[in-house]
């Protein structure tokens, strides 16, 4: 009887120890879902919504209507980073090719 309560006593000293690497494994399969649910839900589709707008900034030609900082425009120039957008008649501001908006 003796010995058998040494080793039920063995035994549950033992048991925080495997419970302690149980839930470290929960930890990291719950860590690993989380960035899943973040990836697919905010990270992928701000990437498409970003390759969708360099697409669009990338289509813009001389002639194009386009909204910069809440003013339309119709774009007379293209360089690398900017555009030269005639706002009224005679009127050309330099804008960076960010501010747009939208190209109609």
């Amino acid at each position: 009887m003796n010995q058998t309560a040494e080793v039920v006593n063995q035994a549950t000293q033992n048991m925080p120890a495997v419970q302690q690497q149980g839930s470290m494994w929960g930890m990291i399969i719950y860590c690993l879902i989380i960035m899943a649910i973040l990836y697919f839900f905010m990270i992928r589709p701000n990437k498409k919504r970003m390759a969708e707008y360099q697409k669009m900034l990338d289509s813009i030609k001389i002639g194009n209507r386009v909204l910069v900082a809440g003013v339309y425009g119709i774009v007379k120039s293209i360089n690398e980073k900017t555009l030269n957008v005639e706002i009224a008649k005679g009127v050309v501001v330099e804008v960076n090719k960010n501010a747009v908006a939208s190209v109609e």
